[in-house]
């Protein structure tokens, strides 16, 4: 009963995250998961069956929302599928001493570029277009491949890069993004049960993950709307880096003051950028508030 709860926690406050910021299920979901001590394999299969229910959801309310390029979901999505699919396939061939440190190394660089996005308050160039075909197909390949080995990462590599590269308006970016990681999701699963069987996989797990994850997106929906989202992805980017950098530390064999100064250091950042978000936040606002009102007849 206490595993379910704390998994169904888990799963709740990921959703939160993503809900509000448009990535981050998976790498928040999978750091928690490893440093509950499960292999990487059995944390990166877990997670993507349980994405099986809420990318499904996340992608239908999108789409009656009317935020879904359907064009770039097929775009991204199938290219996505293979990448995904030959990840968790060379994922599950590693043992679990190798695997370790190599999904908590991509997780902590996605945890830096999550914090450094938000920190920095980043604005894309926005242009009410579809991508083009020679940016969807690699992206999408490289971004499934990341997300099946890392255990997370098709939002925080995608959605910025469509929003940048592909200059599309956030909405559309997001909305596409999260229906197309249905396919993602899919593929990686069927890659993890193929090169694992249901070895290492709790059930118990991915039903909480699943099940809390669905409950709240309606209560992330409501979120976004009252918290601060450069806090809130900043908080979330430090969170990861930090607890990332504790796996590595481990598996290099970095302990006593080593590694004092490493969490110092970490620290440090993650409150530089928590202090960049709160100042980005202050200024948006009193620039609305400076905006004169417009006139009336």
């Amino acid at each position: 009963m206490r595993t379910l709860i704390v998994f169904g926690l888990v799963g709740f406050l990921a959703q939160l995250v993503d809900g509000s910021l448009g990535m981050a299920y998976g790498v928040t979901t999978s750091t928690l998961l490893l440093s509950a001590g499960y292999a990487p394999a059995a944390a990166s299969a877990s997670v993507h069956l349980a994405e099986l229910g809420t990318t499904l959801a996340s992608g239908l309310a999108h789409h009656r929302f009317g935020n879904v390029n359907w064009t770039v979901v097929r775009r991204i999505g199938v290219p996505g599928a293979v990448g995904a699919f030959a990840g968790a396939t060379f994922l599950s061939s590693l043992s679990t001493a190798a695997a370790r440190p190599w999904m908590a190394l991509i997780l902590l660089v996605l945890g830096l570029y999550v914090l450094a996005r938000f920190a920095l308050g980043v604005r894309p160039t926005v242009v009410v277009t579809t991508p083009k075909r020679r940016l969807l197909g690699p992206l999408g390949l490289a971004a499934g491949f990341v997300d099946a080995t890392g255990g997370g990462g098709w939002g925080p590599l995608a959605t910025p890069t469509l929003m940048t590269a592909g200059r599309m308006e956030p909405r559309k970016a997001i909305g596409s993004v999260s229906a197309s990681e249905f396919l993602v999701a899919l593929a990686a699963s069927a890659g993890f049960l193929l090169g694992l069987g249901t070895s290492g996989i709790d059930p118990v797990a991915v039903g909480a993950l699943l099940v809390c994850g669905v409950l709240a997106t309606p209560v992330a929906a409501w979120l976004v709307r009252r918290l601060p989202t450069p806090v809130l992805g900043t908080f979330t980017g430090g969170l990861l880096v930090l607890t990332n950098a504790r796996t590595l530390l481990a598996t290099a064999g970095i302990t006593g003051s080593a590694a004092t100064l490493a969490y110092l250091g970490v620290v440090l950042l993650w409150t530089a950028g928590l202090a960049l978000a709160v100042r980005t936040v202050r200024e948006e606002r009193l620039l609305v508030l400076s905006e004169p009102e417009p006139a009336t007849a």
